[in-house]
C-alpha cells in the first residue's frame, strides 16, 4: 500500500498588528519636520497644511518591519479625490520608509488639512507616473532636482485613494 501524504493547509494571513492604534502613530525625529507634525496636529489642520506655500498632508503608515503607524508630512497634489504623493528621498538613493511601509501594506490613514480618513495606496503605473510627474514638478519642482539626484533610481509617484 503507497499512502500519499497530504500537503500542509496554507497558514492564515498574520495582521501586521491586531488592533492597529492609528490613533497615537509615531512622528518624525526631532527637527523641522516634527515641528511641522506638531503644528499640523495641534491645529486640527488649520495650520500647517500650507507650507511653504504648497499643500501637505500627513501621511500614516504601518511600519513594515513593526507593524506600528508612522506619520509622515507630505507635499500632495490632488486629481478627482486622489492625492499624488513623490517617494523622492530627497534624491537618496533609497526609497523613503514610507513608500516601503505602504508597498507591504496598502492600508492607510490621511490627514488633509481638517480631514483624517482611512485610505489605500499604490505605486501609480507608468502612464499615470507619465500623466501626473509634471503636475507635481509645477507644484514642488525640487522633485526635478531630486530625480536628477536619485538617478538611476526612478522616484516612484505614489496614488492614494480613500
Amino acid at each position: 500500500m503507497n499512502s500519499v501524504a497530504t500537503p500542509p493547509a496554507p497558514a492564515a494571513p498574520v495582521s501586521p498588528v491586531s488592533p492597529v492604534d492609528w490613533d497615537h502613530p509615531a512622528d518624525p525625529r526631532p527637527g523641522p519636520r516634527l515641528d511641522h507634525v506638531r503644528t499640523y496636529v495641534a491645529s486640527g489642520g488649520t495650520d500647517g497644511h500650507l507650507w511653504h506655500g504648497v499643500p501637505t498632508l500627513l501621511l500614516t503608515t504601518l511600519d513594515r518591519t513593526t507593524g506600528r503607524p508612522v506619520r509622515t508630512p507630505l507635499v500632495y497634489a490632488e486629481d478627482e479625490g486622489r492625492y499624488l504623493l513623490v517617494a523622492a528621498n530627497s534624491g537618496g538613493p533609497r526609497h523613503p520608509a514610507w513608500y516601503g511601509n505602504l508597498t507591504a501594506h496598502p492600508e492607510v490613514r490621511l490627514q488633509v488639512g481638517t480631514r483624517t480618513f482611512a485610505a489605500w495606496a499604490r505605486t501609480a503605473d507608468a502612464v499615470e507616473r507619465e500623466t501626473y510627474w509634471e503636475a507635481l514638478t509645477a507644484l514642488w519642482p525640487p522633485y526635478e532636482d531630486y530625480q536628477a539626484l536619485a538617478w538611476p533610481r526612478e522616484l516612484p509617484l505614489v496614488i492614494v485613494e480613500g
